[in-house]
């Protein structure tokens, strides 16, 4: 029995309000509550219950898009040009990429059977050189645009710019001395 009476104890000293709400006091709370669902507009009319699902499906396709592209997209994997890295890097590029196409052309057109196999040696060396430039391309993906990388890949555009230059001037130097051969010679 000493239970109840600390239960006694407890709740003595509470005030506890067990007054009975007034009369028609339930029936004022539901004519508030009717008043508020007639106020409130619906929320989904015919148009509006058509359209949800067909936007829940588009915005669904739209991340999918968005998904596949960012995996097989990713800046940092795969293959990098030097003309992703920025505006500058791009006219860097192109400018090399042009320079090297007007020197190959130059030395394609004095080809000849005299300087043959230096200009098939050349052709040799810039194949190699533009394989490393291939693979200097998926570092840049790997590295995520690490200088060296994009230093290195300049360089190769050097090398090739230099390359083309020394052998058209030996071509030149080739074609001057056959010149040279046939002038002093008399028939």
């Amino acid at each position: 029995m000493k239970n109840d009476n600390d239960l006694k104890d407890l709740f003595e000293g509470l005030d506890f309000d067990i007054a009975e709400p007034t009369p028609r006091h339930e029936d004022r709370f539901r004519e508030k509550l009717r008043q508020r669902s007639q106020t409130k507009k619906p929320r989904h009319n015919g148009l509006i219950s058509l359209w949800l699902p067909v936007m829940a499906v588009a915005a669904s396709f739209l991340v999918a898009v968005l998904i596949f592209q960012g995996i097989f997209n990713n800046p940092f994997t795969g293959e990098q040009e030097l003309a992703n890295v920025s505006p500058e890097m791009k006219q860097t590029q192109e400018f090399y990429s042009s320079v090297i196409r007007t020197e190959l052309a130059a030395l394609k057109e004095q080809k000849t059977p005299e300087n043959e196999a230096v200009i098939n040696d050349a052709l040799t060396q810039l194949d190699i050189l533009e394989k490393d430039y291939e693979t200097l391309k998926k570092d840049l993906g790997k590295s995520g645009h690490d200088q060296r990388v994009i230093y290195a890949m300049i360089t190769n555009f050097q090398k090739r710019i230099d390359l083309l230059k020394m052998v058209l001037e030996k071509v030149n130097d080739i074609n001057t001395l056959k010149n040279t051969n046939h002038e002093n010679k008399t028939i």
